[in-house]
C-alpha cells in the first residue's frame, strides 16, 4: 500500500509542473513550451507564503489564507481568461488553485 503522506507531495508537485505542460501542449500546442514556462512562472503566485507566520505549515491550506489565494484574486485570475495577451497567465494561476485546493482536499 502506497503512504498517503508520500503520495500527497508527489501528486501536489506532480499537478504543478508536469500538468500544466500536459495543459499547454493540448491547448496551446503552436506555442506550448513558451506556454509552459509561463504557467510554471505563475508558480511566483506563492511568494504570498513570505507574509506568513509560521512561514511554512504542512497542514495549512493555502486557498483562503494567503491574500493570493483568496476568492477576490481568482476573480482576477479568471478575468485573465478573457483578455488574450493575459490567457495562458490566467489558466496558470486556476489550475494552480485547483492543485492547492486539491491539496486543502487532501488534508481533511
Amino acid at each position: 500500500m502506497i503512504d498517503p503522506d508520500l503520495l500527497r507531495p508527489v501528486v501536489h508537485y506532480s499537478l504543478h509542473f508536469l500538468a500544466p505542460g500536459l495543459i499547454a501542449y493540448t491547448f496551446f500546442r503552436d506555442d506550448w513550451k513558451r506556454a509552459w514556462l509561463l504557467m510554471i512562472a505563475t508558480m511566483l503566485v506563492d511568494l504570498d507564503h513570505l507574509l506568513a507566520t509560521p512561514l511554512f505549515d504542512p497542514d495549512r491550506c493555502s486557498i483562503g489564507f494567503h491574500p493570493l489565494h483568496t476568492s477576490y484574486a481568482m476573480v482576477a485570475y479568471a478575468l485573465m481568461l478573457f483578455y488574450r495577451p493575459l490567457r495562458i497567465i490566467g489558466v496558470g494561476l486556476l489550475f494552480h488553485m485547483v492543485t492547492d485546493g486539491i491539496d486543502c482536499w487532501w488534508m481533511d
